[in-house]
């Protein structure tokens, strides 16, 4: 397991530049954790992403049923079935865990109870249980939150999803297909579409039907079994997008190495924003260079990848002009509000930005440097270390052991591409 270690950060003005490869994909390892348990027989998971949130995915696949086995760099899972452990399911701090985990209790004919972390009881799967309970699923909850319970089996039907985050949709797109009968998803609000698409691309891996009207309309056949696979998780473009902004602001370059530009992942979209903001971007077949620096702001729509907000919002401090990052919401209902956060941190550090109800306005203002708090999330974190290798000063971040949700490597990658980061 990772190990949590309370620390802080200090990181230096330093100059990003050489290669580094990047871990897999936390969304990829997920996805294929859950299909691995659907399948009937055993899957092969390869270079999986050892993190708190795909540990706590593995931990929770385990309870429900699969068995899971080391091999090398690789996790051999078997799966089939559907069982209710004994203990309440703790998903400790991803909510991707809890959500698809939701969904799969829901297949099985006795009740499972699921809990989390602090900021896990805050989160609500509201909508997801609604359309659970429209398919037969009898649900147990306060306001939508943790602790919570499951009742199934799915039944099928048709239910309707307002998916403001995309993780209830993929949860019951993952589920439906074990379902006795057919189902019908109806999504009046879609945000996050790259996800779906991520999801949709497992469910034809696993041999899958289902029908897909401009992601508005969803329809899959019932009673359908999982194929087992032998698959090698891509790189995490969430993760490659603070490296490839480091090299945009710091000056680089800076060459990721194993991302696969084809991959369904949306924030791969990164590397476009930067080059449109001035930035020499190459992309090969399985690398990205970044170099600076950025010559302007820009005007960018970050509803499909609301997790790019924190470290692009930095990007904006440094861009000639106004950044503005817009439609975005749904950013507010991640880990932290992450609009008002990250206002807060820019602000912290001599930038200047000012908050929207969906996103933020960012005016040039190279950051000074400065103290901010890691607010437990993972994301506000690498941000601030990148922010303070382009700054003036340094910058010196309060409570750190977050960054083990996805990226426990994070500060060795830093400090091997030249980040003069010291653990605290």
């Amino acid at each position: 397991m990772i190990s949590e270690v309370k620390m802080d950060y200090r990181v230096a003005p330093s100059r990003l530049e050489g290669s580094v490869r990047i871990p897999g994909s936390k969304s990829h390892t997920i996805r294929a954790l859950i299909c691995a348990l659907y399948a009937d027989g055993e899957s092969i998971i390869r270079h999986p992403l050892i993190s708190a949130d795909t540990l706590s995915a593995r931990g929770m696949v385990e309870l429900l049923g699969a068995e899971i086995s080391d091999d090398g760099d690789s996790w051999r899972v078997r799966g089939g079935s559907i069982s209710a452990p004994k203990e309440i399911i703790d998903v400790g701090n991803s909510g991707t865990a809890l959500y698809f985990g939701i969904a799969a209790a829901s297949i099985a004919r006795t009740e499972i109870s699921f809990n989390g972390d602090h900021q896990i009881c805050r989160r609500s799967a509201g909508p997801l249980l609604d359309a659970l309970s429209s398919m037969g699923v009898d649900v147990k909850s306060t306001e939508g939150c943790t602790p919570l319970s499951v009742c199934g089996p799915i039944k099928g039907g048709t239910a309707s999803i307002h998916a403001v985050t995309s993780q209830y949709l993929s949860a019951l797109l993952l589920a439906a297909p074990r379902a006795a009968g057919d189902t019908v998803i109806e999504v009046p609000l879609l945000n996050e579409k790259p996800y779906i698409e991520m999801t949709l691309r497992w469910l034809e891996r696993c041999g899958i039907e289902y029908e897909n009207d401009n992601f508005r309309r969803f329809r899959i056949p019932g009673g359908q079994m999982f194929k087992t696979f032998d698959v090698s998780i891509p790189a995490d473009f969430s993760s490659a997008a603070f490296f490839l902004v480091g090299g945009a602001i710091t000056g680089g370059p800076v060459t990721l190495e194993g991302l696969d530009y084809n991959d369904s992942q949306g924030d791969k979209r990164v590397a476009e924003i930067l080059s449109d903001m001035g930035a020499s971007v190459k992309i090969n077949e399985n690398s990205i260079t970044v170099t600076g620096t950025l010559k302007r702001g820009g005007d960018y729509d970050l509803n499909e990848i609301p997790d790019a907000l924190p470290i692009l919002s930095i990007a904006g401090c440094f861009a000639p002009g106004k950044t503005v990052l817009g439609n975005v919401a749904h950013a507010r209902i991640k880990e932290t509000d992450r609009i008002a956060v990250m206002r807060s941190v820019i602000m912290a550090l001599g930038g200047l930005s000012a908050e929207r109800e969906d996103g933020l306005v960012i005016d040039y203002s190279p950051l000074l440097g400065g103290e901010i708090e890691g607010h437990g999330d993972h994301r506000i974190i690498m941000s601030g270390a990148i922010a303070g290798a382009a700054s003036d000063r340094g910058v010196y971040i309060k409570k750190t052991d977050a960054v083990s949700v996805t990226f426990p490597g994070f500060a060795d990658l830093l400090r091997r591409c030249g980040g003069i980061l010291e653990e605290i």
